[in-house]
């Protein structure tokens, strides 16, 4: 499709009034695979409005929704090729394309959706050996989002403890899916929007997922216990352009599409937080459509989970390898990244919740 420049006034209108110039805007053709909805889309339109507002102007998206474009599988070829100058990318849907984003997948960067989100996006920004990844594919990274903390729904018989996870039937998200696996679950193979009639009909007894889904996706008139894993989030999913359509933009048109993914980060961090809490306040206090008992599982099963991961990690590590990344430099700038966020929000809180 390519990018496009809309002259504002048309050559036939500014000649007719004697103009010699008319101004113009840049129009970035977005993808997205999923709907027009949600905490992703009212991210997607901040970034369209702020790079508005840092351009002057100048620039915009025009986001197509609902896999017009391409569908979420095939979203970094149709990148790539061109089909569209920037969109949405999944990283699980990529093991070799995305290896290193793909370690945002893990529990590495924990629960909290702020800290994971920084700590991906300053992994992505800073190693030079991902940025000769991405250009191989003709792709240049933006900034990032979040799934969020994955926890998990269930019907009947709650999810109390580690031990609880034998034998029930979990339609499970990325590694943390396949470590319920490794505890006894049997995995079923669902989307997220199809668990509310695998809960319902009892294809499933529990769903991993995240706090907003229990309203949005109306789970909570199926569920019965919700429980907090406080354990780690999908976050290999992010916002990626064509090289050659972002190389051939100007220096300062680059510059402010950088600049407002850089801030991505806090303003998604904000909307996900907000949704999350929102969820979760209905929970604790009953205002859902059923009684929803909130569990939190202990630190000792958590070590017990984490333990269960590691062996994916190290697959991880591999598949990094096999593409001609340094998985070992990648995993310590991630985790340290990581451990700076964590003692900067212990310190001072979300950065919207700051004085200064």
């Amino acid at each position: 499709m390519g990018m496009v420049k809309n002259f504002l006034g048309g050559l036939t209108i500014a000649a007719s009034l004697g103009v010699t110039a008319a101004s113009a805007e840049t129009v970035i053709y977005y993808g997205h695979s999923g709907p027009d909805r949600g905490t992703v889309p009212a991210a997607l339109k901040w970034y369209n409005s702020r790079i508005g507002e840092l351009s002057g102007g100048d620039l915009r998206m025009d986001v197509q929704w609902g896999g017009a474009l391409f569908k979420a599988s095939a979203a970094l070829q149709g990148i790539g090729d061109g089909v569209a100058d920037a969109g949405s990318i999944i990283a699980a849907y990529f093991q070799k394309g995305m290896a290193a984003y793909s370690l945002a997948d893990f529990p590495i960067g924990g629960p909290n959706a702020w800290v994971a989100m920084r700590a991906a996006d300053h992994l992505m920004r800073t190693e030079s050996q991902i940025t000769e990844h991405l250009a191989r594919q003709n792709l240049v990274y933006i900034g990032t989002f979040t799934a969020s903390a994955v926890n998990v729904a269930c019907t009947g018989a709650p999810i109390r403890s580690v031990s609880d996870i034998k034998g029930k039937k979990v339609r499970g998200a990325g590694v943390y899916g396949k470590v319920f696996g490794e505890m006894g679950a049997t995995p079923v193979n669902l989307s997220v929007y199809e668990a509310y009639q695998g809960l319902d009909t009892g294809l499933i007894d529990c769903s991993q997922g995240y706090d907003y889904i229990i309203p949005s996706l109306k789970w909570e008139e199926v569920i019965d216990s919700y429980t907090v894993l406080n354990w780690g989030q999908i976050g290999g999913y992010g916002m990626f352009m064509n090289k050659q359509v972002f190389d051939s933009l100007e220096a300062g048109q680059q510059q402010v599409l950088m600049q407002a993914g850089e801030e991505l980060a806090d303003q998604f961090a904000k909307i996900v937080t907000g949704a999350n809490d929102k969820a979760m306040q209905a929970m604790i206090s009953g205002g859902t459509a059923r009684k929803i008992e909130v569990i939190e599982l202990s630190e000792a099963d958590k070590a017990l989970l984490n333990a269960a991961a590691e062996p994916f990690i190290a697959d991880w590590m591999e598949n990094a390898r096999s593409v001609g990344l340094d998985a070992d430099r990648l995993m310590a700038t991630y985790t340290a990244a990581v451990a700076q966020y964590t003692a900067e929000f212990e310190a001072e809180g979300y950065p919207w919740m700051r004085s200064n």
